[in-house]
């Protein structure tokens, strides 16, 4: 049995770095930074020209996908090769973490295709 095992508090926690990441962490107002409220632990404060681009977020994203589906791969031959310390549940965990992942993914890109032929759309 794979000691790792992914449970519901793990993917919140996942879910919320990826949020502040996405979010500035604080707003510029009056040429002064303001702290902004978090749920999750952070670090240290960053300033919003540090915030990662659009297309570091999206990169990152992509990414991330590959390396669930990556490891959901593996997880499945270790499991069909027999290898101990390999459980079905974890396997079955990991292949529909890489499902929901790469589904979410092409939803974004449907959006951003639609947002594209909106934009292209719209007269000049």
């Amino acid at each position: 049995m794979i000691s790792d095992r992914m449970d519901i508090n793990q993917v919140l926690a996942e879910m919320r770095a990826i949020k502040a990441q996405a979010q500035p962490l604080a707003q510029p107002h009056n040429g002064r930074i303001q702290d902004a409220k978090l749920d999750g632990p952070v670090q240290s404060l960053q300033k919003v020209e540090e915030a990662p681009s659009f297309g570091q977020l999206l990169n990152q994203a992509v990414n991330n996908v590959n390396e669930l589906q990556s490891t959901s791969k593996q997880m499945a031959h270790a499991y069909e090769k027999g290898q101990s310390g390999v459980d079905i549940t974890d396997v079955m965990i990991a292949s529909q973490k890489a499902s929901v992942s790469f589904q979410a993914m092409v939803q974004v890109r449907n959006k951003l295709v639609e947002a594209y032929r909106d934009v292209m759309n719209m007269p000049v």
